[in-house]
């Protein structure tokens, strides 16, 4: 925060997303000021403009399965679990150099994220870092998809990955191929629950890797709950592990 931007360096025109390139950012970001953060689900947003006046634009950053946010050379996750901890130049996909010194960019092997120049989050659903009972009765409501599917839907519930839908709906025995529609009120409300504080818990662990399952989600992988040997299936196009002992 407060930081102002000297120069903008997007070399890799398929990283910059929405219609804009490496020329639209540089008009819109290069001396400007960093005024806001802010985030929804998987979508980091940074505010930019002059330190005493409303925002000017709005930089939306994505980072995929494989990109790291470095800031001056640090990076804020120091491993992934599909990508690698290397800061090879090449990876380098977008960077902010900043006026007194210091830069943040990101580091992205596979260019599975992506930067967007004020993007719109109105299409994201609720945070699912806060969100309640009520929330998630409105985005499981009349649908006919997986339980699975229908939480990976960013347009429904914003934040959720595939391991970490796996994880909760192990923790709170609910089977990812079930109707989401089906969920009584008692459930909507113990899932709802369960999707905050395993976010909240695995995030504090260091990330969707962290999870009590994980490990377990091998071929031939046994419940860490009741040693059942857990199905793989692929529901909403992932692949998908559940234990067919405790998930109903």
């Amino acid at each position: 925060m407060g930081r102002t931007v000297s120069a903008v360096h997007a070399p890799d025109d398929w990283f910059v997303k929405g219609g804009a390139d490496a020329q639209a950012l540089a008009l819109a970001l290069e001396e400007r000021t960093v005024v806001g953060l802010r985030r929804t689900g998987k979508l980091l947003m940074m505010d930019f403009g002059d330190a005493d006046g409303p925002p000017s634009a709005v930089l939306g950053l994505r980072f995929g399965m494989t990109g790291r946010l470095v800031v001056d050379d640090h990076a804020i996750i120091e491993k992934l679990e599909y990508s690698s901890d290397r800061d090879v130049p090449e990876w380098r996909r977008f960077e902010l150099r900043f006026s007194h010194g210091g830069t943040l960019a990101i580091i992205d092997p596979r260019r599975l994220g992506g930067v967007e120049l004020d993007p719109d989050d109105s299409r994201l659903g609720p945070d699912a870092f806060g969100l309640t009972a009520e929330q998630l009765a409105v985005a499981l409501e009349g649908s006919r998809a997986p339980l699975k599917a229908r939480l990976l839907d960013q347009h429904r519930v914003a934040g959720l990955g595939n391991l970490l839908v796996d994880e909760i709906l192990w923790r709170t025995g609910l089977d990812p191929a079930r109707e989401a529609s089906s969920l009584g009120e008692v459930e909507q409300a113990q899932l709802a629950e369960a999707i905050r504080f395993t976010v909240a818990e695995l995030a504090e662990r260091g990330g969707s890797h962290t999870g009590d399952l994980h490990e377990a989600r091998i071929r031939g992988g046994s419940c860490p709950r009741d040693a059942e040997l857990l199905d793989r299936r692929t529901i909403g196009g992932r692949t998908t592990y559940s234990c067919p002992q405790h998930q109903r």
